[in-house]
C-alpha cells in the first residue's frame, strides 16, 4: 500500500477492438457481488471496488462539500484541538502552533499525491469512458460519468497514498513547532507531553488533511479529464448540429459481432443497469460520506441537472440570473432584437453553469460573455441606447461575478478573459470599445494582452493589428480623457511597453502607417514612461517587465508551496552559524535545492519565485504588525529576520548570475527583481489603500542598496548600472504614484550611501541628472499642498524632511544645486520663499564671491560676468515646437506682427486663480529669450548693458509680458526673476544674470506701480 500501490482492476461495460478484454467482458456481472464502501445495497446494485483498503471500514467524518479547497485556509474551521491535553493545560500558547503545522503538512503532500493519483486514475478513466460511451450521442451524460468515475478513482488513490505519510508529517511538524515555541530547553516531562499531544492531534486531524488532499486532487483531475475527452465531446456536438445521430461504426461492428447480448452496447447509450456502475461512483467517493442521492428514484446520469446547496458560488450564480432577468423584463423591444436574444442566451448559460457547477461550464459562460461584448458592442448607427447599456451591464455583471473571490477569483477570470480576447474571431478581435470596457473594469491581464498585441502586429505586416494597437495606445497614453475615462483602472506606459516598442520599430520602417511616427513622437514627448536613466530596451525593458509581471497571479500548480518551502529553508540557512562568510556556503547548498525544485528552469519561473517571495515576506510583516498590542522592537526584529535573508539571497543571485565578466545578466536580473518588488508595492498600495504598510518594502530597498554597494570588485564594475536601476524604480514609485510610500521614499533618496554614490563617487557627474529628477518628483508632489497652504501634519513632516535634504545638499554638494537650480525652482510654488532661497543661495565652493556691500561695486566690470551659466536642465523642451519657431522668427525679424498680442494665449491655460498660467512654459520662454539676447549681443561684438538691450526685439517680449499679463503674473514675474536672477548676480555672476538685471531696470516705474496696487488691495 502507499506510494507504490498499483490500481486494482476497474469495471467497464465494453471495449473496442484491439484492447484485451479478459476480465472486463463481464464487468457488470462482476461488480454486482462487490460491497459498496458507503453501506449495504441490494443485490441489483453495483459498486466500484474500494480503493481505500482498511480505511473503508471506518465511517468517514466529512461530506464532499464540507471541505473548501480554494485556499489552505479551508482547513481552519475543521481543525480539532483537544483543550484537555496536558500540554495545552501547561502551555496554552502552544495551541497557536497547531493550525500552521497541519497546514504545512498538507501543503507538503498535496502536490505529489495529486500528481500521482491523477496520473493513474486519468489513464484508466479515459480508456474506460471512451469504450463504455462510444455509442452514446449525449456528451453531457458522458461528461457526468467521467467526472463521477475520475472523482472516485482519484479520491481513493489519493487516500491510500497520503494517509500514513500525512499522519507522520503532522506529528513531526507539531513536535518541531512545539519545541521551537518553548523558549527554554524542554525538560524530559515536557518532551513526553509534546510527544503525546502530537500523536493525539495528528490522529484527530489526519482524516481532515486526507480529505483536503483528496478533494484538491479531484478538482484538478476533473479539469484534466475534460481536456482528455474534449475532442469526443466536440464530435457529438458536431453530429447534433448537422442533424444526425453520433455513432462510431468501428465500435458498433465490434459490439454486434463479438460481444454477448447481455452486455452488448447499443446505439443510443447504455441501459440503466449498465449505468448503475457510474451511479455508484457518483454516490460514493472514498474518504467522504455517501451522498444522500443514493435513495433517489431516478438515476444520477439520467437527470439533466444536479441540485446543490445554496453556498457562496450558487448565490453568485443566482444573483447573476436575477439581475439579468430584471434587465430583460425592463425592456419593451421585441425579443427578436439581436442584443436581447444574446442576453437571453447569456441567462441560459448562467443557469447551466449554476446547475452543473463544473469549471468547464464556468469557462463556457465566461467565453460567451466576452464574445458577446465583442460582437454586441460594435458601433451601430441608430441602435437603442437603453438596450445597449443593459446589454453591456448584463455581460459585465457575469464577468464580475466570476471574478468574485467566492467564485473563481480575479486570477482565473482575468487570465481566461485575456485568452478569449486573443483567440476570438478576426472580425470581432479588434473592438476597441469592448476591450476598453474590459480593461477599465480590471478584467484583463495587461501583460499577456500587451505581449499578444506586440506579436500579432508581425512587425507591421498585420495592418488591422497595427491600427488597433495605435488606437489603444492613443486612447490610454495620448488623449486627454485618459485621466477621466480610465479612472477605474489606470493604464500606464509600462502596461503597454511591448506594444509601444513594436510600434516604434514599425514607425522607423521604410513605409510606416499614416500617423504612426507622429504618435510615437507624441508618446515620447508627453508620456512619462517611468524611466529616467539607462535609455530604452535592455535593463529598462526588464524593469518594465518586472512591474507588469507583479500583477500576474496565475502560477503553475504547486509553485507557491515550493516557494514557501524554499524561502523557509533559505531563512534557516541564512541564520545558521554554518552559513559561511557572506552566506556563501548556504548559498551554494540553496542553489542546488532551487535546481532540484525546478525554479531555475525558465526565466518565467524565476520571476514568479521572486514575486511569491516578496508577497510572502510582506504578508509576514502585515501579520506581525497586526498582532494585538505588538512590541515595536520585537515586531521589527521578526520582520527583519526574513526580509534581510531575502535581500541577501537577491544580492547573491545578482553577484553570481552569468559569467564573471558578463555584467549584462547581472544588471538584467537586478532590474527584473526591482521591477517585481516595485510592482508588488504598487499593487499592495492600491488594494490596501490606507492600511498599506511601507516597512517591508523600505527594508528590502535599503538593505539591497547597501548589499549592492559593498566594496567588492564585481559590484564596483556595475555600480553605475545598479544606481541607475535604483533611480528608475524610485522614479516609478515617486510620491505622486505611491503616496503611502512617500516617507520611506524620502528616506531612501536622502540615504547617505545613495547621495554619496550618485553625487560624489560616480565619475563625470553621471548620477547628477538622475538625482535631480528624483528631487523634482518630490517637489512636484509637494507643490499643490504648498500652493494652497494645505499643510496637514503628514505634509508638514514631509516638507520638513525635504528642507533638511536641501540643507544637506547645500552644505555638501552646492555645485549640484547650482547646475540644476532652474529645474528645481521651476516646480517650487511662488509662496515657498524659504525653499527657493535654500537653492538660490548655493554657489560653487571654488568660487570667491564679491562683497555686495563694496562701495561703487560695478557688476558689469566683474570678469565672471562674461561667462555663461551652467544650466543642465533642458528648459527648451518646455517650449512647444511651433511656438519656438514663431519666437525665433520674431526675434530675428520682429514678424509676424500678431506674435506679441497672441503670446498671452499660449501662456494662459485656465481661468482658475493660482494655476491660470503655464508657469513652466513662461519660465522657459523668459530664459530662452535671455540666452538668445546674449548670443545676439555677442554676435554684434558688444557686451550686455542697458544700451545694447534697450531697443531689441528681446526687450519687446519682456515689456509685452509686463504690460499684457494680469497683476498676479506680473508680481510673480517680477519677484521670480528679480529674485532668481538678481540673487544669482550676487552669488553667481554670469552673463545671463546681468542681462536680466538690465531688463528689469528698463521698466522700474511699471513694476513699482503694479506692486503698489497689488499690495494696497491686500
Amino acid at each position: 500500500s502507499g506510494i507504490n500501490a498499483e490500481p486494482p482492476m476497474l469495471p467497464t461495460m465494453a471495449g473496442p477492438p484491439g484492447v484485451v478484454m479478459e476480465d472486463h467482458s463481464a464487468s457488470v456481472a462482476m461488480v454486482t457481488t462487490m460491497p459498496s464502501s458507503g453501506g449495504d445495497v441490494s443485490s441489483q446494485s453495483t459498486s466500484p471496488p474500494t480503493l481505500g483498503g482498511n480505511s473503508a471500514l471506518q465511517k468517514p467524518q466529512f461530506c464532499y462539500n464540507d471541505i473548501n479547497v480554494f485556499s489552505i485556509n479551508g482547513l481552519a474551521p475543521h481543525i480539532t484541538q483537544n483543550a484537555s491535553l496536558a500540554l495545552f493545560q501547561a502551555h496554552p500558547n502552544l495551541r497557536n502552533c497547531v493550525r500552521s503545522a497541519i497546514e504545512r503538512s498538507v501543503q507538503e503532500l498535496a502536490l505529489p499525491v495529486a500528481e500521482r493519483s491523477i496520473k493513474i486514475a486519468m489513464t484508466t478513466c479515459e480508456q474506460i469512458i471512451k469504450k463504455d460511451f462510444a455509442l452514446d450521442a449525449e456528451e453531457a451524460r458522458m461528461r457526468l460519468a467521467a467526472h463521477a468515475m475520475v472523482r472516485s478513482l482519484t479520491s481513493g488513490m489519493a487516500m491510500i497514498t497520503c494517509k500514513e505519510p500525512l499522519l507522520m508529517s503532522i506529528a513531526n511538524n507539531l513536535k518541531q513547532a512545539f519545541l521551537s515555541a518553548l523558549r527554554s530547553q524542554p525538560t524530559q516531562q515536557q518532551k513526553e507531553l509534546i510527544e503525546q499531544a502530537s500523536q493525539v492531534i495528528s490522529q484527530e486531524n489526519n482524516e481532515l488533511g486526507c480529505a483536503f488532499i483528496q478533494k484538491s486532487a479531484i478538482e484538478k483531475a476533473i479539469v484534466e479529464v475534460d481536456k482528455r475527452l474534449a475532442s469526443d465531446f466536440e464530435l457529438r456536438k458536431h453530429a447534433r448540429n448537422e442533424g444526425r445521430r453520433y455513432c462510431d461504426p468501428i465500435v458498433l461492428t465490434y459490439q454486434a459481432e463479438r460481444m454477448p447480448e447481455q452486455i452488448r452496447l447499443k446505439v443510443g447509450g447504455a441501459t440503466p443497469q449498465q449505468l448503475a456502475v457510474y451511479e455508484e461512483f457518483a454516490r460514493t467517493i472514498p474518504g467522504f460520506l455517501s451522498s444522500t442521492e443514493s435513495n433517489s428514484q431516478s438515476g444520477f446520469l439520467a437527470r439533466p441537472v444536479q441540485q446543490y446547496a445554496a453556498d457562496d458560488i450558487t448565490q453568485i450564480y443566482d444573483k447573476m440570473a436575477q439581475e439579468i432577468e430584471q434587465h430583460l423584463h425592463a425592456l419593451t423591444a421585441p425579443t427578436s432584437h439581436l442584443q436581447i436574444t444574446a442576453m437571453a442566451l447569456l441567462l441560459e448559460a448562467v443557469m447551466v453553469a449554476r446547475n452543473s457547477r463544473e469549471i468547464v461550464s464556468a469557462l463556457a459562460l465566461l467565453q460567451k460573455a466576452v464574445e458577446g461584448l465583442l460582437q454586441g458592442l460594435q458601433s451601430r448607427a441608430g441602435s437603442d441606447p437603453e438596450i445597449a447599456l443593459r446589454f453591456r451591464d448584463c455581460h459585465l455583471l457575469v464577468l464580475k461575478g466570476l471574478q468574485d473571490q467566492r467564485a473563481y477569483g480575479p486570477m482565473w477570470t482575468n487570465k481566461n478573459v485575456t485568452r478569449c480576447l486573443c483567440e476570438c474571431r478576426e472580425e470581432y478581435k479588434y473592438n476597441v470599445e469592448a476591450i476598453d470596457l474590459l480593461i477599465r473594469h480590471r478584467l484583463v491581464s495587461m501583460q499577456h494582452l500587451d505581449m499578444y498585441i506586440a506579436q500579432s502586429m508581425e512587425n507591421g505586416l498585420n495592418y488591422p493589428a497595427v491600427a488597433f494597437a495605435q488606437m489603444l495606445v492613443r486612447l490610454y497614453l495620448i488623449e486627454s480623457k485618459m485621466g477621466e475615462s480610465v479612472a477605474a483602472a489606470e493604464v500606464r506606459a509600462a502596461d503597454l511597453y511591448q506594444t509601444i516598442e513594436t510600434l516604434a520599430r514599425i514607425a522607423h520602417s521604410r513605409n510606416p502607417p499614416d500617423g504612426l511616427p507622429q504618435l510615437i513622437d507624441g508618446i515620447r514627448s508627453t508620456v512619462d514612461t517611468g524611466m529616467i536613466g539607462g535609455g530604452g530596451g535592455g535593463p529598462v525593458a526588464m524593469l518594465q517587465s518586472g512591474i507588469s509581471q507583479a500583477r500576474e497571479f496565475d502560477d503553475p500548480p504547486g509553485l507557491r508551496e515550493k516557494t514557501e518551502y524554499l524561502l523557509r529553508e533559505w531563512v534557516s540557512m541564512y541564520h545558521s552559524p554554518a552559513a559561511g562568510r557572506d552566506s556563501s556556503k548556504a548559498f551554494s547548498a540553496f542553489v542546488t535545492q532551487m535546481h532540484q525544485q525546478g525554479i531555475l528552469k525558465t526565466d518565467d519561473l524565476i520571476t514568479r519565485f521572486f514575486r511569491l517571495c516578496t508577497e510572502m515576506c510582506t504578508e509576514l510583516c502585515y501579520r506581525s504588525l497586526n498582532e494585538p498590542n505588538p512590541n515595536p522592537s520585537v515586531v521589527r526584529s521578526k520582520c527583519y529576520s526574513t526580509l534581510d535573508a531575502f535581500v541577501r539571497l537577491i544580492a547573491l543571485l545578482v553577484k553570481h548570475s552569468g559569467d564573471a565578466n558578463n555584467t549584462i545578466t547581472k544588471v538584467n536580473l537586478l532590474n527584473k527583481v526591482l521591477g517585481i518588488v516595485g510592482g508588488v508595492l504598487l499593487q499592495d498600495a492600491e488594494v490596501k489603500n490606507t492600511d498599506f504598510q511601507q516597512l517591508p518594502y523600505h527594508r528590502i530597498f535599503i538593505m539591497l542598496l547597501m548589499e549592492l554597494n559593498a566594496p567588492e570588485h564585481i559590484l564596483e564594475s556595475i555600480n553605475l548600472q545598479v544606481l541607475t536601476a535604483f533611480c528608475n524604480i524610485l522614479h516609478v514609485l515617486r510620491p505622486s504614484k505611491a503616496p503611502g510610500f512617500a516617507y520611506a521614499w524620502l528616506e531612501l533618496v536622502s540615504h547617505r550611501i545613495f547621495i554619496a554614490r550618485l553625487l560624489h563617487i560616480t565619475p563625470a557627474q553621471k548620477g547628477w541628472g538622475m538625482y535631480a529628477q528624483l528631487l523634482i518628483d518630490l517637489l512636484k508632489f509637494l507643490a499643490p499642498f504648498l500652493r494652497n497652504a494645505d499643510l496637514t501634519k503628514p505634509i508638514q513632516l514631509l516638507y520638513k524632511g525635504t528642507l533638511r535634504l536641501l540643507l544637506i545638499l547645500l552644505h555638501d554638494f552646492p555645485e549640484f544645486l547650482c547646475d540644476y537650480y532652474y529645474g528645481f525652482c521651476d516646480v517650487i510654488t511662488p509662496n515657498c520663499v524659504q525653499m527657493r532661497n535654500l537653492i538660490l543661495s548655493s554657489f560653487p565652493r571654488s568660487m570667491r564671491l564679491p562683497d555686495p556691500f563694496t562701495p561703487n561695486l560695478k557688476v558689469d566690470m566683474l570678469a565672471e560676468i562674461q561667462q555663461p551659466p551652467r544650466i543642465l536642465t533642458n528648459f527648451v523642451a518646455n517650449v512647444p515646437i511651433q511656438l519656438k519657431k514663431d519666437l525665433e522668427a520674431y526675434l530675428k525679424t520682429r514678424a509676424p506682427v500678431n506674435f506679441l498680442p497672441e503670446l498671452r494665449s499660449h501662456l494662459q491655460v485656465s481661468n482658475e486663480p493660482g494655476v491660470r498660467y503655464n508657469i513652466p512654459l513662461m519660465n522657459a520662454l523668459v530664459l530662452y529669450v535671455g540666452t538668445q539676447a546674449i548670443a545676439y549681443i555677442h554676435s554684434k561684438g558688444h557686451t550686455p548693458s542697458m544700451a545694447t538691450i534697450t531697443h531689441s526685439s528681446h526687450m519687446d517680449i519682456f515689456q509685452n509680458l509686463s504690460v499684457d499679463l494680469d497683476t498676479e503674473v506680473v508680481i510673480c514675474f517680477s519677484m521670480r526673476y528679480a529674485t532668481n536672477f538678481a540673487i544669482r548676480t550676487v552669488t553667481l555672476t554670469t552673463s545671463v544674470a546681468h542681462c536680466y538685471i538690465c531688463s528689469l531696470k528698463q521698466t522700474p516705474r511699471l513694476y513699482r506701480n503694479r506692486l503698489h496696487a497689488y499690495y494696497s488691495n491686500d
